[in-house]
């Protein structure tokens, strides 16, 4: 499995950098869920090889095997949990977030390739992904889930002790 060095991290240079008013970029508990992704992904051997290996394969008939379509039921049982994860996390995100997370927290791409290649626009990467990764923080436990009171239902817009006024029938237009 390869391992991404905690210095390469886009997400752990955030979370040390600091804005103009000495914030960072993101919290602990964003740089958390971006970090568990990263590590389901990488569990479920999604990521391309760079190298070749040479080591002698499992299963006989030679290396046929890693490059069929059934190269799945080779697959452990945690790289398969890992993909249930990453699917029911991107799920909770959505499609109009999960472009950036992917890019930045999975393939640990810099902020200036997501935005090229999602055709986001200059400078926006950095709120795209500390949404996305508030939508995972609390996806994942690390951030109390919205509950609305009174299940979302707006019924005016007025103060709480606010009473309408009924027009008798003949003072309507």
């Amino acid at each position: 499995m390869e391992q991404t060095l905690a210095s390469e991290s886009p997400l752990r240079r955030l979370l040390q950098r600091k804005d103009h008013k000495g914030h960072s970029y993101i919290d602990a508990k964003q740089f958390a869920a971006g970090e568990r992704l990263r590590a389901d992904f990488e569990r479920a051997h999604l990521s391309s090889r760079v190298t070749s290996s040479y080591a002698p394969s499992s299963g006989s008939g030679g290396r046929h095997w890693q490059m069929s379509d059934n190269s799945i039921e080779r697959m452990n049982l945690g790289a398969m949990d890992a993909r249930d994860r990453l699917r029911a996390a991107f799920e909770a995100v959505g499609p109009e977030l999960s472009g950036v997370l992917y890019q930045v927290c999975c393939l640990t791409a810099g902020f200036e390739a997501a935005e090229a290649i999602l055709n986001l626009p200059q400078r926006s990467g950095k709120a795209v992904l500390a949404l996305g990764l508030t939508r995972f923080a609390r996806h994942y436990g690390f951030l109390k889930a919205y509950h609305p009171k009174d299940g979302n239902k707006i019924s005016h817009w007025a103060m709480d002790d606010y009473r309408p006024a009924i027009m008798p029938p003949e003072h309507q237009p």
